[in-house]
């Protein structure tokens, strides 16, 4: 492993070194002393960052104030429509979970299906129910990776064109009925979102 991190610091002192070598061993001419620029030597250059000076990304995310606002819209929709047996949560798009809500007699799992419908909304930049299409099919589907749930009742947070957050809900008896919760947690911070 601590070969691999030395390999490119070796060779970007490796290379120039062969080269300069390479160009006094095979001699110099007076025309070539005048004129320095005449002798290509090569020479190994860093990569450029490709992410900024300092090579740190920074990501955005919902602030947890926002979360929080997004999570109450959604449960309280789910309880003006008699479905308060129900978990939200908010997650970040690396599926952190930012703010999470358990209804009045939600069951168990409906705090892990929730998670992960937000958390595949978030990823994939998609609406779960518009995902579920994917996860058919013989043998191993997106529905295989580990984490995520393709069922309806997740929506995708967007801010500046990008996937920021996912907003699931679970415990209803429809998924479309816990995609309309999530929506309304969505309307609840689109003003924020800029």
């Amino acid at each position: 492993m601590r070969t691999f991190h030395r390999l490119p610091r070796i060779l970007a002192i490796t290379v120039p070194l062969a080269a300069i070598v390479a160009t006094s061993a095979c001699g110099t001419s007076a025309s070539d002393e005048a004129s320095p620029a005449s002798t290509p030597v090569a020479t190994a250059a860093a990569p450029a960052p490709i992410d900024g000076a300092d090579g740190v990304v920074s990501q955005n995310r919902l602030g947890i104030g926002t979360a929080q606002v997004a999570a109450q819209a959604a449960l309280a929709k789910c309880q003006a429509d008699g479905l308060g047996f129900v978990t939200v949560s908010v997650v970040d798009r690396a599926g952190n979970v930012q703010a999470m809500l358990r209804g009045d007699n939600a069951a168990q799992h409906t705090v892990e299906a929730a998670r992960q419908k937000a958390y595949t909304a978030a990823a994939f930049g998609a609406n779960t129910s518009d995902l579920s299409e994917r996860a058919k099919g013989d043998g191993a589907t997106v529905a295989d990776l580990p984490g995520t749930l393709f069922l309806a009742g997740g929506v995708s947070v967007k801010s500046a064109g990008g996937s920021i957050a996912g907003i699931g809900v679970g415990g209803a008896p429809d998924g479309m009925r816990d995609q309309a919760c999530a929506a309304a947690g969505l309307d609840a911070i689109a003003g924020a979102l800029g």
